[in-house]
């Protein structure tokens, strides 16, 4: 197989409500937050891990067209679509070649950053909230077990990059228009559900906003 052309996406994350993406936990503090946002781990500033962003297209894909595989994980039929762009797996016998997408972690963009800085620097705030949840005692309506979380404050922007890898044999099958919808298909079912933790509770809505194709402006449908 040979590698004929790259397919550039282009675009800004907004965060229309908390994002929350788990990071680690570097020690136990009394009153610490139970679940940290990832972090760079230099300059302490949230991002999108390319993973959770691929992660998300392909499920979202997956459910719609119903194509889960064995016990809830990823397809891996080697016939569709979906294994074509995002690779089919674990499948021992794939003939499609390697993977065809490529998502590159998204980082808070220059006007978050500027934004960020000055809300330090005027009232010491941050663009990371915490959020406390409760479970709730059916029975006696009180609240039981809080839990505190990091957010990523609605409101961020984050610069995204997707690169999908056309080869000769997607050429040759008429392949490349049918891959670039599934890429838009994919971030369209993002916008209408959520990306990272906690979504069925608020978290994670996005708005995909800016979008290019090698530079040249393209909507979601």
């Amino acid at each position: 197989m040979r590698l004929e052309r790259f397919i550039v996406f282009r675009g800004i994350i907004e965060c229309k409500t908390g994002l929350h993406i788990g990071g680690s936990v570097e020690g136990i503090e009394i009153g610490g937050v139970d679940n940290p946002v990832i972090k760079h781990p230099i300059t302490k500033e949230p991002y999108i891990p390319g993973s959770s962003l691929k992660g998300k297209m392909r499920s979202s894909l997956e459910k719609e067209m119903g194509k889960i595989g064995d016990k809830g994980g990823p397809c891996n039929c080697n016939q569709c679509i979906i294994c074509r762009v995002f690779g089919p797996h674990t499948s021992p016998s794939s003939d499609l070649g390697p993977t065809r997408i490529i998502v590159r972690d998204a980082n808070l963009n220059t006007e978050t950053k500027e934004l960020w800085q000055k809300l330090a620097q005027e009232k010491g705030g941050s663009l990371i909230e915490q959020k406390t949840e409760n479970v709730i005692d059916r029975v006696k309506g009180t609240a039981l077990h809080p839990r505190t979380m990091e957010r990523v404050a609605a409101g961020a922007k984050f610069d995204m990059e997707i690169v999908l890898q056309i080869l000769d044999k997607d050429l040759n099958e008429n392949k490349e228009q049918e891959m670039i919808n599934l890429v838009k298909r994919s971030l369209s079912l993002v916008e209408q559900t959520y990306l990272g933790g906690f979504g069925s509770r608020g978290s994670g809505q996005v708005k995909f906003l800016d979008l290019t194709i090698n530079d040249q402006p393209f909507t979601l449908v």
